[in-house]
């Protein structure tokens, strides 16, 4: 893999990890890299083994061809999104992180992750 086509996997990587709203660190956790090895993949520095790339795939939810810029993304997987913003006063910064997220969601799948949630409330 030369630099441009690194420069692009990292550029795909990073538009993938920002619309999901997830951080480098983050990703290196489930993609089971450290950050800095992370990062610099996304920086075009470095090419990932063809494991790391699978995982990548799976986390920032993309096709290898997405990844490796041989097919273009689907026009759901390019919105950017935007950073959460900071918890309310006495809010759970996690709580407010998880409503960042679902905002954009269709009311079938917030109906649907209600139900989940309420199964698993019922369970615990």
């Amino acid at each position: 893999m030369d630099d441009k086509q690194r420069r692009l996997l990292g550029d795909v990587a990073r538009t993938a990890r920002l619309r999901l709203g997830l951080t480098q660190s983050e990703v290196a956790e489930r993609v089971m890299l450290q950050t800095g090895v992370y990062g610099r993949i996304e920086r075009g520095g470095m090419t990932p083994s063809v494991n790391s790339l699978r995982r990548i795939c799976t986390t920032l939810d993309l096709s290898s061809d997405e990844l490796l810029c041989l097919s273009a993304p689907s026009i759901e997987k390019v919105k950017v999104r935007s950073k959460a913003p900071p918890p309310a006063v006495g809010e759970d910064p996690e709580l407010s992180r998880i409503i960042h997220l679902l905002q954009d969601w269709p009311s079938e799948r917030l109906a649907l992750l209600r139900k989940l949630l309420g199964a698993a409330d019922s369970v615990l």
